[in-house]
């Protein structure tokens, strides 16, 4: 055993020992004791006044938290407690508080106190309750860390969230923005006339997105059920229904790989608007990302990761095809729906290509590989192939294509939308062809949803539906690096 783990195992004996105490005299884990005011608030309120109009108000609050740090002076002594909105200071005099200020003397970083006492402010100016009554509400047994940092602690940030949301005020930072963010987008879309809904989690058929699902198994059903990869067909089924503007921010899961922008369960923003297109929802979605970015940064500008993006100006508009040819000039743009000219382009590019793969898959394979990461600037991405779109609208103009956009800023995909296909007999017909990759050996290829069908049979009016992915937003606008930064309890390998 390292020396570290046997000091933290001594310390741990130690404030065991001193619980054991409390017990015995009554006085474990009380829950007798209220407060009247948050640190966040006496700052806000009294941090401008003098101590001499403090002393005159006679100003008398409850206050309760954990407390951070402890400096014993003999006579006086000072600690800083930590509650939800912020710290504030704590002034203790022997002569006031008696055995409580000896009780004192013993607590440890991280024990949860309570206290009651007058607004002061220190000779040295800080804002204080000075206090007349104390109590020890909850014993910490393990010792706080002086600070979670560097790559060594990273995984143990994430493994022990609830330590790091304790010490980190960074990464509570992040947390609060996360909560302001989604309650922007809520606002926003309610303005608007959505409705928020919510469909199934468990799904006897999984749709919506080219991805493996997870399985489940339903002991009272007998039957195997799915993990939602998306929420769409549930939604679309609402606007047969008619509810015309819908939304859900959801949980989904996906059957994927772990890395710095994927975890298996994540959360998107996914709505629907009859009586739109793709275009609309582009114009929607700027707007929505103008208006947030400018709430949250008065400028709207945004910095990640060392570059700086503006989303008040308007988001360019770049087709797949245009993409592709930009980024690797050497290859010819008439060429890049020939199959077997792209399959010779993937090999050149070290790109993996299955029989299945038709070229419209592998002008996307090309553009994932050479093009996305290099969308700097907010980028509306047009124009997928239908082969890859198994849900969009063909354009009118080039069947070959879709109405359909991703958005791209800082070189990451946040968002994708199209205009969605409504027309029964050609979703049928797509749904075969996806069983027949399925059957093929393509995992992530989408199943033949009959219910889904019978729905479109019924009638659904021209409709434009778009998914915003949450975590990603929250990384861009809180400049983390990893969506672990942004999930509370992200998903992680064993430590062994």
């Amino acid at each position: 055993m390292s020396d570290d783990k046997k000091d933290e195992h001594r310390l741990i004996a130690e404030r065991r020992r001193k619980l054991d105490q409390m017990r015995e005299h009554g006085a474990a884990f009380p829950n007798t004791y209220r407060r009247t005011a948050l640190a966040g608030q006496l700052l806000s309120i009294y941090g401008e006044q003098d101590g001499e109009t403090l002393e005159d108000q006679v100003i008398e609050v409850a206050v309760g938290g954990r407390l951070m740090a402890k400096r014993v002076m003999g006579k006086t002594s000072f600690a800083e407690i930590q509650d939800r909105s912020g710290r504030i200071q704590l002034y203790l005099q022997r002569d006031s508080l008696g055995d409580a200020y000896k009780a004192f003397k013993t607590w440890d970083r991280g024990d949860i106190v309570w206290a009651r006492g007058t607004m002061y402010r220190t000779q040295k100016g800080e804002l204080s309750v000075k206090v007349s009554e104390l109590s020890l509400l909850t014993k910490s047994l393990r010792p706080l860390p002086e600070k979670f940092h560097g790559l060594a602690d990273q995984e143990m940030r994430y493994r022990q969230r609830y330590v790091d949301l304790i010490v980190n005020e960074e990464s509570r930072a992040v947390f609060e923005s996360r909560t302001r963010i989604v309650q922007f987008m809520r606002a926003y879309l309610d303005a608007m006339g959505f409705m928020e809904v919510e469909t199934p989690m468990m799904q006897p058929v999984p749709g919506g997105a080219l991805a493996r699902p997870f399985t489940t198994h339903h002991n009272a059903l007998d039957r195997d059920l799915y993990l939602r990869i998306a929420p769409e067909l549930y939604l679309k089924r609402l606007v047969v229904g008619g509810f015309e503007r819908v939304y859900e921010i959801n949980r989904s899961f996906r059957n994927e790989g772990i890395s710095t922008r994927h975890n298996p369960e994540f959360t998107m923003l996914e709505l629907y608007m009859a009586y739109a297109d793709y275009d609309n929802l582009m114009d929607l979605l700027e707007n929505m990302m103008r208006s947030l970015a400018t709430s949250l940064f008065d400028d709207g500008f945004v910095t990640y990761q060392g570059s700086t993006f503006d989303l008040t100006r308007p988001f360019r508009r770049l087709s797949v095809t245009d993409a592709v040819a930009d980024f690797n000039p050497e290859l010819d743009r008439d060429r890049l729906r020939d199959r077997e000219y792209l399959k010779n382009a993937c090999g050149k590019l070290e790109i993996p290509v299955v029989d299945s793969y038709g070229s419209g898959k592998l002008l996307i394979e090309i553009f994932e590989k050479t093009a996305e990461h290099r969308l700097g600037d907010p980028t509306f991405v047009i124009d997928y192939p239908a082969e890859v779109s198994p849900l969009a609208r063909k354009s009118d103009a080039d069947p070959w294509l879709v109405d359909r956009f991703e958005l791209f800023i800082g070189g990451r995909e946040l968002a994708n939308g199209f205009s969605e296909l409504n027309d029964p007999e050609d979703q049928a017909e797509r749904f075969r062809a996806q069983a027949e990759q399925k059957a093929a050996g393509d995992d992530e290829a989408m199943f033949y949803d009959e219910d889904y069908i019978t729905a479109l049979e019924y009638g659904m009016p021209p409709t434009a539906g778009l998914g915003v992915g949450i975590d990603r937003l929250v990384m861009l606008m809180t400049d983390s690096a990893s969506i672990r930064d942004v999930l509370l309890f992200p998903h992680l390998r064993d430590s062994g």
